[in-house]
């Protein structure tokens, strides 16, 4: 099972957010073709109420700690309520290029 897959499952199985959405950045990075090293991931969940973003991006790494601790070099995390999501419209930032690694 690819990366991406993995993460969607581990997620949905942990959180059934409203809305989920990973996406395979790695290409952006100066990784070889291929590479599943850096991903953006979008999650809407009830469950985010209440919570500061911190703990948000908490709950995640704790699902994908084992990810995190050896094939994910980058997780960028979009933590949204539904009236958060609503009020932005679906919209999340872009992720900033890649400056390391001799791309910038």
């Amino acid at each position: 099972m690819n990366m991406q897959t993995q993460i969607e499952q581990k997620i949905q199985q942990a959180m059934q957010p409203d809305f989920l959405e990973v996406v395979n950045e790695s290409h952006m990075h100066n990784v070889p073709p291929g590479s599943e090293s850096h991903f953006k991931v979008t999650i809407v969940s009830e469950q985010f109420n209440g919570k500061m973003l911190i703990a948000r991006h908490r709950q995640i790494n704790g699902i994908l700690a084992e990810e995190l601790s050896n094939r994910i070099h980058a997780l960028a995390l979009h933590t949204l309520t539904p009236e958060e999501y609503f009020q932005k419209a679906g919209k999340v930032a872009d992720s900033p290029l890649c400056m390391g690694g001799g791309k910038g």
